[in-house]
């Protein structure tokens, strides 16, 4: 029996590396899911490339045309209502959304943070492992809470920092991951293996430690 193709939003503010992993699980086969659109809070971006060269409806929605973040969120809201997806994803959307919006997506919206959280939330991740001496480094998807890179984590890769290794390669191995635990944890999603529930991550069923499911690389 085929299973039902779960709707997808991707939300995106850049190259969008993550959505064209997800593109490409789609496309295989190996994710059973039906990206609706990708929305880009920047115009012209690369990501928005991607999803209409994989016929994909691509939407822009730029922050810049409107006067306040709660503003913003709202007509983000009413555009993904207006879509229905099941799932939202954030690949790589560089906006740090209000309670409202965390609140109204509570449960179906996953990100994914290049740091083994509750490591270095925010940004320049790499670099701050480096200079704090961390013998290990990695990538977290997580679901979104209000709290900033904060929500429970659903399955983390962990690398670990080489001594030769700057901001730019421990980036690139990190990046590595991040396209193949992405899909994982959609897949999981859609599979209806994964959940949260009270703020803890349930993984058929039974709930996960804060690192989530763990992935480590040698």
């Amino acid at each position: 029996m085929t299973m039902a193709k779960t709707r997808v939003a991707v939300l995106i503010s850049g190259s969008g590396s993550n959505l064209q992993a997800l593109i490409d699980g789609q496309q295989s086969g190996e994710l059973p899911i039906d990206i609706v659109a990708v929305i880009s809070n920047r115009p012209g971006v690369r990501g928005l490339e991607r999803a209409q060269n994989a016929g994909i409806q691509a939407i822009t929605l730029d922050h810049k045309g409107y006067d306040t973040r709660d503003a913003f969120d709202q007509a983000l809201i009413a555009q993904l209502d207006a879509l229905q997806p099941q799932l939202v994803v954030l690949a790589g959307f560089m906006r740090i959304l209000t309670p409202v919006f965390t609140t109204h997506f509570a449960g179906r919206m996953l990100n994914i943070h290049p740091s083994l959280l509750p490591k270095y939330q925010g940004l320049h991740t790499h670099q701050r492992a480096l200079d704090a001496g961390d013998a290990e480094h990695g990538v977290t998807v997580h679901f979104v809470t209000a709290e900033l890179d904060g929500g429970p984590a659903a399955i983390q890769a962990v690398v670990p920092v080489l001594a030769t290794d700057d901001a730019e390669t421990l980036a690139a191995r990190v990046q590595q991951q991040e396209h193949i635990i992405y899909p994982m944890a959609v897949r999981w999603f859609c599979e209806g293996r994964l959940a949260m529930s009270a703020n803890q991550v349930l993984l058929d069923g039974e709930p996960l430690p804060s690192s989530g499911y763990q992935v480590r690389n040698s």
